[in-house]
């Protein structure tokens, strides 16, 4: 793995202001959307969720999440990486993740930090694995991979967390600003994977969003993602 992978993914101030400061405490609900409406977040039991982890049509899948908001600026990294283990039915302390990541006031530092932990409460050493997109802006082929990727994942019933900075657009026209970086969960796809369903930890209000996967790509750029 390349060593300029390993960059800082704090939220940074600038990063903060767009999302109106640090989530005051933990906001827990969950989450399967319905592709044809507008991303919300619901409170359902752990069941229900998980019985929403299904198939709805040729070349689309939602993933049940039993969504947590981040309860810091900075534990975007341990929080992707709580709601992507929830699509499994596990739910586990983003506290005991942050110790495990090295996660500090400064961040989680890549996406290196996060495999691990992802395949340790898995339960599988080789579950996950981290993908760099190195350039600035990804390619024809690193877009390709991802959403392959993506696809993979989901149909394996697992979530991709990445790590993303900048500023994107999502289906809606809402713009998502993270110019100090950000770790955020992928959750579902549709259309084959050209539009992919995103679970972001910082604000429960925005929990669940849909993005194309040529945006995700270019939010990615210059850091990575675990992925089956």
């Amino acid at each position: 793995m390349r060593t300029d992978l390993i960059r800082k993914a704090a939220l940074t101030a600038a990063g903060l202001a767009f999302t109106g400061g640090a989530i005051a405490g933990p906001v827990t609900a969950a989450f399967a959307a319905e592709s044809t409406a507008k991303p919300t977040s619901q409170p359902q039991s752990q069941s229900q969720s998980q019985s929403q982890s299904e198939r709805k049509g040729h070349g689309e899948r939602q993933l049940g999440v039993r969504y947590e908001a981040q309860p810091n600026f900075y534990y975007c990294g341990p929080a992707a990486t709580r709601n992507a283990l929830s699509v499994q039915g596990k739910d586990i302390s983003v506290d005991a993740m942050a110790k495990e990541m090295g996660t500090t006031e400064a961040g989680t530092n890549s996406i290196n930090d996060i495999t691990p932990v992802l395949n340790k409460e898995t339960g599988k050493p080789d579950a996950y694995h981290s993908v760099e997109i190195s350039k600035p802006d990804a390619d024809a082929t690193q877009t390709d991979r991802l959403r392959a990727d993506i696809v993979k994942t989901v149909d394996d019933g697992r979530a991709v967390v990445a790590n993303i900075a900048g500023t994107s657009v999502d289906t809606d026209g809402n713009t998502h600003s993270f110019e100090g970086g950000h770790y955020i969960s992928v959750v579902g796809y549709r259309d084959d994977g050209n539009t992919v369903r995103i679970a972001d930890s910082a604000d429960a209000n925005t929990a669940a969003y849909d993005i194309t996967v040529e945006h995700l790509a270019d939010w990615i750029a210059t850091r990575g993602y675990a992925t089956s």
